[in-house]
């Protein structure tokens, strides 16, 4: 029998070579692959260096000063001589940066990495190469501007303490009256222009022809311009009642003068009496006492009638003509609202209930907002119906309804007040009652007052053109009037943003697209500051009460809670919330509204500019494309 012991050692020593190199393979192959990611690492970080620092231009290659930082990224990012790769200087990085055919900013990295154990098996050196894509690329995105534009935005940032504002007139663009305070050069609502128009270009320029952008703006004081934004069919086109005034009875006014009718019957002369104008029921039950435009009616009634001796049957008749004017009744009363809510599309001015001059009212868009609930609490997954933004009005209750300040009255307090009105014009200033229209006295207007406002119309999400938007911020009615109410502006804006509800057509993705991002910019330079002397769009708080419940002295702490529940709203629907005080102090209720992180203060209007474009940047994500 032959001895085999020895064979176990030549076999070990024929497998040693292939088991060398396999487990050779197995450490330079880790060794290749941990280059190769630290590579490509490296020249992502450099890729996207280069279209951060990158200089728009129609030039075909990189600006010096981007290929500069995209190579120092680089090798910051890959060490020089990792497992054994050749060293490098500043200068002779392993990696080329370019630029693309699209202005954005593509990279090629390349290093040799030495074998090791399979340096023994022929294999001393494998070359490694990457490629990188960079761009600065936004997501199909909507964004709301929802700016303040109250009275104080004519003041210059630095004017903390407040300033003078002088009241002025203008002409809107369907040629009515407005009221605005006179801009300084270096106010605030100047800047608010520009630093708008900056993150329409900074979005712009970053870019790429595949996205799609939409804007839209909402103006807001104790207001919103919105009625020319909601469907017809979602306005309120019967009867609504406001804080006005109507004519319950008549008074003597003047003096009287008498016409004889001689050889008359009784009969006869008692048919002489009757008043110009007639008398009437309206729709509503009640009489109706109507005046000719100087707010006269006219009386005829028999002062006497005296038989004749002969004759008793015919005798002599005296009639007294008396001038009256209405006895006003101040109070909240109904009004047919139809042709007035008509009056914005179709410019035919209607009667105001409330006067008999002959004026006729447009209505120029602002509205009162649908039914609320009185509280200082709110569920944001059960809200009223003005603050959920999805509510598609299904009944009167849940339908908006204009704002008629030309017939709408202060009275001092009272629940009712009546007084008998000498002539038209109704004296303004009389402590007892005031109209948010007419102006006349020597007490400040409402109008000029800003205690009602009614600013330029909302302007729906749209692809705008930088012409378009420009002409809107520059628009002769982009004017600041107005008391601070936050959440107005919030309403509106989450509910023109919001994936649901009445403008769900104007948020929808492009055919064929992901889901949108969506971002409100929230703007204002003042703390919430409601009155309830405002005619605003909870009507007159201090006769309807929808917001205070009669607790006056809550009514900033009431509309805070509705401007948090409406930034609540827009949060839960995926909607990214920035807020900016412009020399404003952010208090706890703005920072509470923004997304987390997403407040900023912006003391002058340098730091407005560079709060809006950075807010920009971060709607213009910058990321790796390959």
């Amino acid at each position: 029998m032959r001895a085999t012991g020895g064979n176990t050692l030549a076999m070990l020593a024929a497998f040693l070579i292939p088991l060398s190199a396999l487990t050779g393979s197995a450490v330079d192959i880790g060794r290749l692959y941990m280059v190769k990611v630290r590579l490509q690492q490296a020249c992502d970080a450099g890729a996207l260096a280069g279209r951060k620092f990158m200089i728009d231009s129609t030039a075909t290659t990189l600006d010096t000063n981007a290929a500069a930082q995209a190579k120092l990224f680089f090798a910051n990012n890959f060490p020089s001589a990792m497992m054994g790769t050749p060293a490098y200087t500043t200068a002779n990085v392993p990696f080329t940066p370019t630029k693309t055919a699209d202005n954005q900013v593509a990279g090629t990295a390349t290093t040799q990495v030495p074998m090791t154990v399979m340096k023994m098996f022929g294999q001393p050196v494998r070359s490694i190469t990457v490629t990188c894509e960079a761009r600065f690329d936004i997501a199909d995105t909507d964004v709301m501007f929802v700016l303040d534009t109250t009275g104080s935005m004519t003041c210059a940032p630095q004017e903390t303490g407040g300033c003078t504002m002088t009241s002025e007139t203008y002409t809107r663009p369907d040629g009515t009256k407005g009221y605005s305070y006179t801009e300084k050069s270096t106010s605030k609502i100047v800047a608010l222009r520009g630093a708008v128009m900056d993150f329409y270009d900074t979005v712009a320029s970053n870019a790429d022809p595949s996205t799609h952008l939409r804007y839209g703006v909402v103006t807001y004081t104790s207001t919103v311009n919105a009625g020319a934004a909601v469907p017809t069919q979602y306005m309120l086109n019967t009867d609504w009642t406001y804080q006005t005034r109507r004519a319950v009875g008549d008074q003597n006014y003047g003096a009287t003068t008498t016409t004889t009718y001689n050889n008359i019957t009784q009969a006869a002369c008692n048919g002489y009496v009757n008043r110009t104008p007639a008398l009437f029921t309206n729709k509503y039950g009640a009489t109706a006492y109507t005046y000719d435009t100087t707010g006269v009616a006219q009386w005829k009634l028999v002062d006497s009638w005296t038989a004749n001796s002969g004759n008793p049957s015919k005798g002599t008749c005296v009639i007294r003509n008396q001038p009256v004017v209405p006895l006003w009744r101040y109070t909240q009363w109904p009004a047919d609202i139809s042709g007035y809510v008509a009056s914005i599309s179709n410019g035919t001015g209607v009667p105001d209930p409330s006067k008999y001059n002959g004026s006729l009212n447009i209505w120029q868009g602002c509205l009162e907002e649908r039914q609320t609930t009185a509280s200082t609490t709110f569920d944001v997954n059960n809200l009223p119906p003005d603050l959920d933004p999805d509510l598609i009005p299904n009944s009167d209750a849940t339908k908006w309804k204009p704002m008629w300040p030309e017939q709408t009255y202060d009275r001092s307090g009272t629940d009712t007040y009546d007084i008998s009105e000498e002539l038209f014009p109704p004296r303004y200033g009389n402590n007892n009652y005031y109209n948010y229209f007419v102006n006349t006295g020597g007490d400040v207007g409402r109008l000029q007052g800003g205690f009602v406002s009614c600013g330029k119309p909302v302007q729906r999400l749209a692809t705008l053109t930088r012409s378009q938007l420009s002409n809107y911020v520059n628009a002769v009615d982009f004017r600041a009037i107005g008391g601070t109410y936050h959440d107005t502006g919030m309403i509106w804006g989450t509910r023109m943003l919001s994936p649901n509800g009445i403008f769900a057509a104007d948020t929808a993705p492009w055919p064929g697209r992901q889901s949108v991002n969506r971002s409100i910019v929230f703007m204002t330079d003042g703390d919430m500051a409601p009155n309830a002397d405002i005619y605003g769009m909870y009507g007159l708080e201090r006769y309807d009460k929808r917001v205070s419940a009669g607790d006056f002295t809550s009514l900033t702490d009431r509309h805070n809670a509705r401007f948090l529940a409406e930034c609540a709203a827009a949060k839960a629907r995926k909607i990214t919330v920035y807020v900016i005080g412009f020399g404003q102090t952010l208090t706890p209720q703005l920072t509470q509204c923004a997304s987390p992180g997403q407040a900023y203060y912006a003391g002058d209007s340098a730091a407005l500019k560079a709060a809006f474009v950075k807010i920009a940047n971060q709607v213009a994500l910058l990321r790796v494309s390959k």
